[in-house]
């Protein structure tokens, strides 16, 4: 059976949005155990080194980057560590489909910072579907007699430096190879978290912390590996919507796992976030088509 590039990329990202979310319970697992920058720093150890292999024979290491993106890479360290320690700070405190539903206003959070800092257009109704899905991370994060719940003001703050780091992401020249900056990132997150290890007592890992922090490895880097190969295969509109595919893994993980499930108004507040996003992507790709179209030369 042929499958389209579209369609392989739809699968490419499908399967990257499991794998990255069998990381986040990887991790999860060994929250009970573990502190959690002892957890950061085991992870981020083997996932360097492996990183360092990969970058090493791809021959990413010996690429000339230029002075301009080594700052931008360097904040893109910052904000990629950032995002590390308040993500699963919630993580460990949270059910994991609740951090990864407020995760999903990401697209949103990423148009309406473009708009702000870069000058991107973005016309009304995409305002109007930004507007409606912060309502809906607001049923999810709504607050409770005591207010709002610390750790899932983390998982915002957390969406905060990611979309950072996309901006920064989206200033660095095409050339910079992505191995490389995935590497720097592995390295500086590892380097927090070992500064961060000496305010904690760390504890001995048993084997089964081993497994779950060796299947964590894997599973990012296939992540990483997929999500890359995912949006080089097929097109940027048909394939970014798959993204949403990890709410549903984050789910089934979390009840199966965690015996964890939403309430209504959760999944209520998720729905919208997954709608206007996929409403948003729908109408960036319809922008980016009609100018495409416009560009074109006429007979």
């Amino acid at each position: 059976m042929n499958l389209s590039d579209n369609a392989r990329g739809a699968l490419m990202m499908a399967a990257a949005m499991a794998a990255f979310t069998l990381n986040d319970t990887m991790l999860k697992l060994v929250s009970d155990d573990l502190p959690l920058f002892q957890a950061m720093f085991l992870r981020g150890v083997l996932t360097t080194l492996a990183f360092l292999l990969l970058a090493w024979r791809l021959g990413a290491l010996a690429v000339a980057i230029a002075p301009a993106d080594r700052r931008l890479i360097g904040w893109r360290v910052l904000a990629e560590t950032g995002a590390a320690f308040f993500f699963l700070t919630a993580l460990f405190n949270m059910p994991l489909a609740n951090v990864t539903a407020i995760l999903q206003a990401l697209p949103l959070t990423v148009t309406l910072a473009g708009a702000l800092f870069l000058r991107e257009s973005v016309g009304w109704r995409r305002l109007l579907a930004i507007a409606v899905g912060f309502v809906g991370v607001m049923l999810i994060v709504r607050p409770d007699a005591d207010g709002f719940d610390r750790f899932a003001i983390m998982a915002l703050i957390a969406v905060a430096f990611v979309t950072l780091r996309d901006l920064v992401t989206r200033r660095m020249s095409a050339g910079v190879p992505s191995m490389t900056v995935a590497l720097a990132t592995a390295g500086g997150v590892t380097l927090f978290a070992l500064i961060g290890g000496v305010t904690e007592d760390w504890a001995r890992p048993s084997p089964a912390n081993w497994a779950a922090l060796s299947g964590a490895v894997v599973f990012i880097i296939a992540a990483y590996l997929l999500s890359v190969m995912a949006m080089r295969v097929g097109e940027l509109g048909f394939v970014s919507p798959f993204r949403y595919t990890g709410l549903i893994w984050a789910l089934v993980l979390g009840f199966l796992v965690f015996g964890d499930w939403p309430d209504g108004v959760t999944l209520l507040g998720a729905a919208l976030v997954v709608g206007t996003g996929l409403f948003t992507l729908y109408r960036e790709h319809r922008l980016a088509r009609n100018l495409a179209r416009a560009a074109q030369p006429r007979a």
